[in-house]
């Protein structure tokens, strides 16, 4: 097949799972395009090495990646979070249909809802079909996050959203959850199909820990409770740093998190302004070096909104933890809450309660390493059966081939 890939997000931006999908595709066989703008998440700031233009073309690892213009911005500021995503949606919809070729079908990743836009026109002037994945419900989880307050901007989002999924060729949500909200609000059910987030397995495995690089982080001796992503609104990290001065009387126990995002900053100033000596910040690292952080880890956390919308969200750095063998803690409700107590990899909280967090990893805490170690594997097992690249690139590459089946003649 010929695939055109769409995703404002790519290499070497931190989310994955388009340059997965468009790899492992090219190693099956298929001829892949990915239509992407420059490089600038989770800062904000054009990555070293790429400067503005109307496109640019290179191949890396087979993959012909197109790169748009846009306007780089990940800050707190609606008008400028609207004009990045705007921008972007704009180069796809003029420059994209002319460098895409005549593909077979199309993949794409949203959010933001404006790819949608995109892709609807990419779809009617190349007459080819898409697969639309929903990882968020738009517009609830923008207003759910603080970034949207203008309900007729929402009931905008909404009509746009209902707009794109009446041209999908099939609607991927990425939880079931979704699927099934999506089939309330009037997706066909036939329309409709769950492919989960995953974790590259080559990548996110067990490795050995490494006593230099522990007394390098500041972590050795210490019972490390790690969070590794994006720190953002979503992931309310507030309750960490009040989780952290709870558990002052436990000198052992200290929380580490690995990331960036635009609350990154004010989270380091409250725990200094609070002189919290057991809450550490290391920074974006690259992906490929994750694993030797997690093996320095006791237990690995994910904090997400405790908004209803998110209750049928799982994070995807929840599939890299499993796959690194490691126990997680879940502050989270519903999707991801039931994911981590029906594979037996953890233990599970209320999320944006720092009260059941400290006492959560108090509990982590006080098991034997025997019986930590026993929750990492049942993770693992978990995540080789499910979550693994292998399986999700074959279930994304059936459902391209279903829909590319359906391409109307020329």
């Amino acid at each position: 097949m010929k695939v055109v890939i769409l995703s404002q997000f790519y290499a070497p931006e931190p989310l994955p799972k388009p340059h997965h999908l468009a790899e492992g595709l090219h190693e099956r066989g298929h001829e892949v395009t990915v239509l992407t703008g420059f490089p600038n998440y989770p800062s904000g700031r054009l990555y070293p090495g790429y400067r503005l233009r109307p496109w640019s073309m290179e191949v890396v690892r087979g993959v012909r990646t197109v790169r748009l213009a846009l306007y780089p911005d990940h800050s707190a500021s609606p008008v400028r979070r609207i004009c990045n995503y705007a921008s972007f949606a704009a180069a796809a919809s003029t420059i994209g249909p002319a460098v895409c070729g005549s593909p077979d079908a199309m993949y794409v990743f949203h959010p933001p809802s404006t790819v949608g836009v995109a892709a609807c026109l990419i779809s009617w002037l190349r007459r080819v079909p898409f697969v639309y994945e929903v990882a968020d419900l738009w517009p609830e989880a923008v207003v759910a996050s603080g970034m949207l307050k203008s309900p007729l901007a929402a009931a905008f989002v909404e009509r746009v959203e209902q707009s794109v999924y009446a041209r999908a060729g099939a609607v991927a949500a990425v939880t079931p959850g979704i699927a099934e909200h999506l089939r309330r609000d009037g997706v066909a059910r036939d329309k409709l199909h769950v492919i989960t987030d995953w974790a590259d397995e080559r990548v996110y495995r067990p490795v050995p820990p490494e006593p230099a690089l522990s007394e390098r982080l500041g972590m050795a001796g210490r019972f490390n409770v790690v969070f590794g992503g994006q720190v953002g609104l979503v992931q309310r990290l507030d309750t960490v740093v009040e989780a952290a001065a709870m558990l002052r009387a436990h000198p052992a126990i200290q929380f580490v998190i690995a990331g960036d995002g635009i609350d990154r900053a004010r989270l380091e100033r409250a725990s200094a302004d609070r002189n919290l000596t057991n809450l550490r910040f290391l920074g974006q690292l690259p992906a490929e070096g994750m694993p030797r952080l997690y093996a320095l880890a006791d237990v690995l956390l994910v904090h997400l909104s405790a908004q209803p919308i998110f209750h049928l969200s799982v994070p995807a750095k929840t599939y890299a933890y499993m796959a690194c063998e490691k126990p997680v803690l879940m502050a989270a409700d519903g999707a991801a809450a039931d994911l981590i107590r029906a594979s037996g990899a953890g233990l599970a909280c209320a999320p944006e309660d720092p009260g059941a967090l400290a006492e959560t990893v108090l509990e982590f805490f006080r098991m034997s390493p025997e019986s930590r170690a026993g929750l990492g594997r049942r993770g693992r097992e978990m995540f080789v059966r499910h979550y693994s690249r292998a399986v999700g690139v074959a279930r994304c590459e059936a459902l391209l081939s279903a829909i590319a089946a359906r391409k109307p003649s020329a």
